[in-house]
């Protein structure tokens, strides 16, 4: 989901007109297998991640800076995927794969800015688990409730100022006639491949900016885990090491999948990418990411699965 994205070479005369996702019409066989299975995930989506946001507001334990984050990644995962999902399902079971330009410019910016902002808050919760784990006398002191509220709602605001600049850039760039995307969502990739015109300074501006948005938080995140392996490699107890590694277990996965997709996706030159392999790419970060995140930090954090436990069982706490 954490991506930049690019502008629509469109007409301006064809704003208020139709416009063709064509998707997967190329092989309707597969049309009905995705249909289901798609549905499937959506649901398992809303479901593991509004339980997610559900426990931290009703479990005491819950209300920490690590699940405040974790419940605006939640939220960010539950209105991504909602911003692509539903179309795309209909899309799967009609003839009709229009959409009008101005749904096209709308389903642009709200992806764009949900998935900036979790670029950003993955980095933000990295420096969350090193306050955590290098600085656990001073944790509280340093991530108090205001500061974690500043770095939430700065996030949020750097996501969707990325989204805006990039969406303004629809009006600005003079735009091309044809009205077909080869693709199931507004996307970089099938996008460049409509421009009627030399996308090379294009190319370099959206180069910049997938380094602001995606490579910083990454260094970010890179750096903030070599000091906590410092930090953990230096606790005597293996109880106390698999305690502090299995608190950044979670964290880590998500990132792992997240970026490698996104970085696989976009840091590619425009000619070798392929239509079918973006296709099936897309589907993963913003089909699969968004239900397997709640799962991953489910599995791996013993305070959700305890809060879960508490809540489903009649209120009996397990710790």
């Amino acid at each position: 989901m954490c991506w930049v994205q690019y502008h629509l070479p469109f007409k301006r005369t064809s704003r208020n007109g139709i416009i063709s996702l064509l998707g997967f019409s190329d092989r309707p066989q597969l049309e009905l297998v995705l249909f289901v299975v798609i549905l499937i995930f959506y649901l398992f989506t809303l479901l593991g991640n509004t339980t997610i946001i559900a426990l931290a507001q009703v479990d005491p334990h819950l209300q920490t800076p690590m699940y405040f984050f974790l419940s605006n990644l939640s939220f960010l995962d539950l209105c991504y995927t909602t911003s692509i999902v539903p179309q795309l399902l209909v899309h799967l079971r009609t003839e009709n794969k229009s959409i009008t330009f101005g749904g096209c410019v709308a389903q642009l910016f709200i992806s764009l800015g949900m998935g900036s902002t979790e670029c950003v808050l993955l980095g933000v919760m990295a420096f969350d688990r090193y306050a955590a784990i290098c600085k656990p006398l001073q944790y509280t002191v340093i991530m108090h409730p205001r500061l974690c509220a500043l770095m939430a709602s700065s996030s949020w605001f750097i996501g969707f100022a990325n989204s805006l600049a990039q969406t303004v850039l629809i009006f600005l760039l003079p735009l091309c006639g044809r009205n077909k995307i080869d693709h199931f969502i507004c996307e970089i990739p099938p996008l460049l491949k409509l421009a009627c015109v030399d996308t090379t300074v294009n190319e370099s501006v959206l180069f910049f900016v997938i380094v602001v948005i995606l490579l910083i938080p990454v260094t970010l995140i890179t750096v903030s885990y070599g000091q906590i392996v410092r930090a953990v490699l230096r606790i005597k107890s293996s109880a106390g090491q698999r305690k502090a590694f299995g608190t950044c277990g979670s964290h880590v996965t998500v990132v792992s999948l997240l970026y490698g997709t996104a970085i696989y996706a976009y840091l590619q030159p425009s000619n070798n990418y392929s239509q079918d392999q973006g296709k099936f790419v897309s589907l993963f970060y913003t089909i699969v990411m968004p239900m397997v995140n709640p799962v991953i930090y489910t599995l791996w954090n013993k305070d959700v699965t305890g809060a879960m436990m508490k809540v489903f069982c009649g209120g009996h706490d397990s710790r």
